[in-house]
């Protein structure tokens, strides 16, 4: 499974979706907007906004934490 999660160090909710991946054994891929600006317009393209976390599942977009939405897009 693609999962990519695109952060910045102070984000908290980047910190709370990253930990609620690890909780649930998802391995994803991060992507620091804030070091990295092409990841940062890919963001962007992907989500249509400038806010953090953005998390791609499977192509499905999400922005911001949602344990709801998270699971949905993992099919759980």
């Amino acid at each position: 499974m693609k999962v990519k999660v695109y952060t910045t160090p102070s984000c908290p909710h980047c910190t709370s979706v990253k930990r609620y991946l690890r909780e649930n054994d998802v391995p994803f891929t991060e992507y620091n907007i804030a070091r990295d600006p092409r990841k940062a317009e890919e963001a962007h393209k992907k989500s249509r906004q400038y806010g953090v976390p953005v998390v791609d599942i499977k192509g499905k977009v999400l922005v911001g934490f949602s344990k709801s939405e998270i699971d949905r897009a993992l099919k759980r």
